[in-house]
């Protein structure tokens, strides 16, 4: 049994751990492939290409499906509970441990019918809820590329919320697909920080 939730809901969202027993690569590969609409614009600020085949779908799927039970991390595939949305698969949402550093961080890409409407936001509050009442962790993080002005804004509200902080500029942080250095713009919430703003 893994220490995440297989499903978790908050009040507009549904989530689901991606695992192979619960996501047809093939219905995954139609969000995530070169071919799937506005893809350009929603992989462009983040650290994975479109898939170019069902078969990476497939691979990406069981890597989730074995980071769920080894306890590293959960992907969890967002479905919209209510408005002209509901039921529809609106993006991913996970959250990765490094329990040695009581560290969780998080990530998120979103479908664009489903950009604007506070998603990355409710996703967010969950995950961090996750994170500490459940995983026990002392620290939540999550990064940006500079450039991403639309996460930046997101990113920033709930981190207010939540009485964390930015971080600042890591520069050449993160290695891109082909091993290329890469900046992005870190925040933190620490476990005090969140009970007093809960």
């Amino acid at each position: 049994m893994s220490l995440f939730p297989e499903t978790l809901e908050s009040d507009r969202l549904r989530y689901e751990a991606l695992r192979p027993e619960t996501f047809d690569p093939l219905e995954f590969y139609e969000h995530v492939s070169e071919d799937a609409p506005a893809i350009d614009e929603i992989t462009r600020y983040v650290a994975w290409d479109p898939h170019e085949t069902p078969k990476e779908s497939a691979e990406f799927i069981e890597m989730a499906g074995e980071q769920f039970a080894n306890d590293t991390a959960s992907q969890y595939a967002l479905y919209a509970t209510e408005g002209d949305l509901a039921g529809e698969f609106v993006g991913m949402g996970g959250l990765s441990v490094d329990w040695d550093r009581e560290l969780g961080t998080l990530g998120t890409w979103l479908r664009k019918p489903a950009w604007g409407r506070g998603y990355s936001g409710e996703r967010a509050a969950r995950l961090i809820e996750l994170a500490f009442d459940r995983l026990d962790l002392a620290m939540v993080a999550v990064e940006h590329l500079p450039e991403n002005e639309q996460s930046e804004r997101a990113i920033g509200k709930y981190v207010e919320r939540f009485g964390g902080r930015r971080e600042g500029l890591l520069r050449q942080h993160a290695t891109g697909p082909e091993g290329e250095g890469y900046d992005m713009v870190r925040y933190t919430i620490s476990r005090e920080e969140f009970e007093t703003n809960r």
